[in-house]
């Protein structure tokens, strides 16, 4: 079973820079037709500083922490045993390219259903910008299978 002593342990925090090429890959890597992510004088005429971060890319920049697999690492989750369970995004303001935003992971719960057959852990991310102002919290749930 998964040590529920680690509920509310928070991870140190990381920032990751937003780059323009980037968020251009990946508006042509989602098929996004939209000029407005891919040209910064589309961006900037629609009343942008740069190009806007699309609200799902966030979750890629969490993926570029020091380390993707911290949370797993800590609580010794078998990753050959974990599936994907769910993941929501609250969206306070928009984040641009040229922004430093600032991700700070913690564990918001851990349970069980089924006897222990499954178990269950929340993260929940906060994402400030490099003014100190929220941007976004994002959810997620891990499911480990326990044979």
């Amino acid at each position: 079973m998964i040590d529920r002593s680690f509920i509310g342990h928070e991870m140190p925090p990381f920032s990751v820079p937003v780059e323009a090429g980037r968020l251009r890959f990946f508006a042509k890597a989602t098929g996004q037709a939209d000029p407005v992510y891919s040209d910064e004088s589309a961006a900037r005429a629609a009343g942008h500083p740069g190009l806007p971060v699309p609200p799902t890319f966030l979750f890629c920049l969490e993926m570029e922490g020091p380390n993707p697999a911290a949370i797993r690492d800590l609580l010794g989750l078998d990753y050959r045993r974990l599936l994907h369970g769910e993941q929501s995004f609250k969206y306070h303001a928009p984040a641009h390219a040229g922004d430093v935003l600032r991700f700070t992971q913690r564990i918001e719960d851990i349970y069980d259903k089924k006897g222990g057959a499954l178990e269950f852990v929340v993260r929940r991310t906060l994402v400030d910008n490099q003014r100190g102002e929220r941007v976004a919290e994002m959810r997620a749930v891990t499911v480990m299978r326990n044979g």
